[in-house]
């Protein structure tokens, strides 16, 4: 299985872009992984938030392909403590998914376009988070899954 991350828009913030780059790397250890950012959308201060959003959408599902698992990281979607995500990888490895496809959206969330394509919604959490420090809560999240499933001291309950 290889797992993508697509997300809107650079990380500002070089310290914040430097620790997502080390779990992101760390991960490359685990399982075949991409990590792609799609630029944010030019002139978007003159555009409604739903043209954001549905510019946005178009250059995310741009991205996918038909038999592609797909999971928007979504503050309504469902929540899974750490145990139960790194199942949710597993399930998701034994069904024979070729590409596991994580979208982050821009900071309006995503067009109801990207919604309708999305297998699953899941949520990191009730806090609202900015997307860009969503990066790197779920990229940790997604290492400290894998060292969980491989059974690595790294997780403690």
């Amino acid at each position: 299985m290889k797992i993508s991350l697509i997300v809107v828009g650079k990380t500002d913030d070089k310290n914040l872009s430097e620790t997502v780059e080390t779990y992101l790397k760390r991960l490359k250890h685990y399982i075949d992984f991409e990590y792609n950012v799609i630029p944010d959308i030019k002139n978007r201060k003159t555009l409604s938030q739903q043209e954001q959003k549905t510019k946005e959408g178009n250059l995310l599902i741009s991205g996918l392909n038909n038999s592609d698992f797909v999971v928007v990281l979504d503050e309504k979607g469902k929540e899974h403590t750490s145990s139960e995500f790194a199942e949710f990888l597993k399930k998701r490895m034994n069904a024979g998914t070729k590409r596991l496809v994580f979208l982050i959206g821009g900071p309006y969330g995503f067009s109801d376009q990207v919604y309708e394509r999305a297998d699953y919604r899941f949520s990191l959490s009730k806090l609202t988070f900015s997307h860009q420090m969503v990066r790197l809560i779920f990229a940790e999240q997604l290492y400290r899954a894998f060292t969980i499933i491989k059974g690595e001291p790294y997780h403690h309950e």
